[in-house]
């Protein structure tokens, strides 16, 4: 909630001073801005080009991290893709020998009791 604000507060600061169709027009008139106009208005250029690089800072680092958190997550889908297909490639070796019919009935006894057990407590 506390980025919400700032992020609201940054976006003020950076249109602070603009209008539909514009900059403000000075009292002046638009020939006649003196030099602490245009200062003022360098200076409020300045502050909008350092929020702007500030957030693109910010946005650069988030980006960063997410990228972080999505190569771990695939190194750890294919590790886990890697136990899984050694886990097939096991039951494959019992069902197919004949005297592990026993050890086949003796897993999915257990896998049954152990889902009815969990579809039990949950």
């Amino acid at each position: 909630m506390n980025s919400r604000r700032d992020y609201r507060n940054h976006r003020t600061a950076l249109f602070d001073g603009i209008e539909e169709g514009g900059i403000r027009a000075s009292p002046y008139g638009s020939h006649e801005i003196d030099e602490h106009d245009n200062e003022r208005a360098m200076d409020g250029l300045q502050d909008r080009v350092n929020i702007l690089k500030r957030l693109t800072g910010d946005i650069h680092e988030e980006v960063e991290g997410h990228n972080r958190f999505l190569d771990r997550m695939g190194n750890d889908m294919d590790t886990s893709r890697g136990v899984l297909s050694g886990t097939m490639d096991r039951f494959k070796m019992v069902f197919e020998t004949k005297s592990s019919r026993r050890m086949a009935t003796l897993v999915a006894s257990f896998l049954a009791l152990f889902l009815l057990i969990y579809y039990l407590t949950k």
